[in-house]
């Protein structure tokens, strides 16, 4: 067996458990105890007790001694310079221009750290923020972002029953809370009636979640079908949780007969399906075989409207498959369009003569495919490199004019590339290039 203590540090949050060996604790006594973050000052808040060593899970550790008048006196001390950096904080916090609520700053007890906790919507990127106050305070800087629970955990305040929070007061973790607890206690779902002041569900839900589930266990449902004392049957139409009573309603012909009576007293079969009052299976079991042929005959009528539906959708189908049909023909006629097309091409280009194609050089104003501000050369023609493309011959290379080759073009030739659009006349005789390069091949020139 092992004897264990329950420390909380700062009056609210988690309690942590330490050996106290064999120091007499007792509730509300300050002890110093040994953290991850160093030594704290703590408060008890749960007697020493034995346990059994398998239920330990992590090494506990000894609490060093009580406080002393000088530990609490320097406690004192850091609560007024936790104010103090507050203050600072805050106002460093507008300098940067950040989107963050400072909620409390707090000093470890040996002030090797200095803690600050703040809330925002989203991530903030405080490293300046960090650095500057590192500079105003020396020491190591710490900054969390915590949650609306746990702010109103630290600022505290009064409940809607009257009362100081339970988290601020006596609630050690924050459990879930589900909007199913609220409908389980037929509560008001109206946000602003179950929410607490934090803005999330009242921790207090999960609170009473037990007891209610233990008293609807022996409750009937609303809707379900229940046998009063006198042995007639009626439906739920309403029920009283904590006085364990049912409002039960009993049709005889054309009357309603409505009455309270405790669930002890009903007979039912407990946790049947939920159903709304008078849903139709009640009816057909309270009402009788004469309702139920009329229903069946309103059943019969809207058969026909389903058959009204099922022509509706053949008539959209068949007009979704003329559309569809439509859209064929029309990319049919327009492929054979642009097969046509192509025919029609390819029979004029096989009746061109040779080179009729290509565009002449000295062809007057019009415009040459390709062609570029400085008359048809390429960029490396005017780098006065070594070769050149001309764009009529499909990109293909030729000696520049000057240099080495069996086939030269003279320089006055350049003439027919004059932008202007001018008919200038060449050296070669008045013929254009092609025509030139045609009669050197036919070996016909004058």
């Amino acid at each position: 067996m092992a004897s264990i203590t329950g420390v909380r540090f700062r009056g609210t949050g988690k309690i942590y458990y330490f050996s106290p060996g064999d120091r007499d604790l007792k509730i509300g006594d300050q002890v110093l105890v040994e953290t991850a973050r160093g030594r704290e000052l703590g408060e008890i808040r749960m007697n020493p007790r034995q346990i059994p060593d398998d239920k330990i899970r992590h090494p506990v550790r000894e609490i060093i001694r009580k406080a002393t008048e000088d530990d609490l006196a320097r406690q004192e001390q850091n609560r007024e310079k936790e104010k103090e950096a507050f203050v600072i904080c805050k106002k460093k916090i507008r300098e940067h221009g950040l989107e963050m609520k400072l909620v409390d700053a707090e000093y470890t007890f040996e002030n090797s750290k200095l803690l600050f906790y703040f809330t925002a919507e989203e991530r903030v990127d405080f490293r300046s923020l960090v650095r500057d106050l590192a500079s105003v305070f020396h020491t190591r800087i710490e900054l969390r972002q915590i949650g609306v629970r746990d702010e109103t955990r630290i600022m505290g305040g009064i409940g809607p029953c009257g009362r100081e929070l339970c988290c601020k007061s006596w609630l050690t973790d924050f459990v879930p809370v589900s909007i199913k607890m609220a409908k389980e206690q037929s509560l008001s779902l109206n946000p602003g009636k179950i929410s607490g002041l934090c803005g999330r569900l009242m921790c207090c839900l999960k609170n009473e979640e037990d007891t209610y589930e233990y008293l609807n266990a022996k409750m009937p449902r609303v809707g379900d079908i229940v046998t009063i004392p006198d042995g007639q049957e009626g439906y739920v139409q309403n029920i009283n949780v904590l006085r364990q009573t049912a409002r039960v309603v009993v049709e005889n012909a054309d009357e309603k007969d409505i009455a309270e009576y405790p669930a002890e007293e009903l007979t039912f079969v407990a946790h049947r399906g939920r159903r709304k009052p008078g849903s139709r299976a009640d009816r057909d079991r309270i009402e009788g075989r004469e309702n139920r042929e009329q229903r069946g005959n309103r059943g019969q009528a809207g058969r026909g409207s389903a058959e009204d539906r099922q022509a509706k959708r053949t008539l959209q189908e068949s007009s979704e498959k003329q559309e569809s049909d439509s859209r064929e023909q029309r990319s049919f006629s327009d492929q054979d369009r642009r097969e046509n097309h192509a025919k029609e091409g390819r029979r004029g280009r096989g009746n061109r003569p040779e080179g009729s194609n290509r565009m002449r050089e000295g062809a007057g104003t019009g415009r040459r495919r390709n062609q570029n501000p400085d008359g048809g050369y390429s960029r490396g023609d005017r780098r006065g490199g070594q070769e050149k493309a001309y764009p009529d011959r499909g990109g293909q290379k030729r000696e520049r004019a000057g240099g080495a080759g069996p086939k030269r073009y003279d320089e006055s030739a350049r003439g027919s590339r004059d932008p202007g659009g001018t008919n200038r006349p060449s050296a070669n005789g008045g013929y254009s290039r092609s025509a030139y390069r045609r009669r050197q091949e036919s070996g016909d020139e004058e």
